[in-house]
């Protein structure tokens, strides 16, 4: 409900009230302004202060909607009105479907071949390999690089930009985990 209080009034450069107010009969100077109605909020009506105060006193946003409406407004409300969809759907989730089938692919085609061409397995990878795996960095990287890379996957994998994509998700985990696991390292 709008307060009397904290708002501006409609004054002239002179000081003097710049219209009359809009209550039917009244002569005094319209001073305080009030939303015209709940769908034009930045239209205003002008009214002195007794006026302005009835006004306001009557006033009901939701005057005229049912309850389904109403409640839709305050699911809206609670939100932001931005739009939200299920963990694991949404604008995102075949993007990153793509990108997951691409790592798979990528993974199988080495599938079943000795990484040093011998017959032995080959020597266990460190935990900074591992990580640095998983931030699809390899070699000597400084901790510059690694700090923007991660960046760079968080933003691509947070829910927000996937629409809650599970698997999007789980690798944000392990990201996170590999950017710890690298920092902790670097310490």
């Amino acid at each position: 409900m709008p307060r009397t209080d904290f708002h501006e009034t409609a004054e002239s450069e002179t000081g003097q009230a710049a219209q009359p107010c809009m209550h039917a009969g009244c002569r005094e100077a319209g001073s305080f302004r009030a939303p015209a109605e709940p769908g034009r909020l930045r239209d205003y009506l002008w009214f002195c202060l007794e006026h302005v105060r009835a006004y306001n006193a009557a006033w009901d946003y939701y005057r005229g909607r049912s309850e389904a409406e109403i409640e839709a407004d305050r699911r809206r409300a609670d939100i932001w009105d931005r739009p939200t969809w299920r963990l694991g759907s949404g604008p995102g989730a075949a993007r990153e479907a793509e990108r997951d089938t691409e790592r798979r692919a990528r993974d199988f085609a080495g599938f079943g071949r000795r990484a040093n061409g011998g017959g032995r397995d080959p020597a266990p990878r460190s935990e900074r390999e591992r990580a640095l795996e998983e931030l699809d960095l390899a070699g000597t990287v400084d901790f510059a690089a690694i700090r923007r890379r991660y960046r760079e996957l968080v933003k691509r994998l947070h829910p927000d930009a996937n629409g809650g994509d599970l698997r999007a998700e789980e690798r944000l985990k392990r990201v996170t985990q590999a950017y710890a696991t690298l920092k902790a390292l670097h310490a």
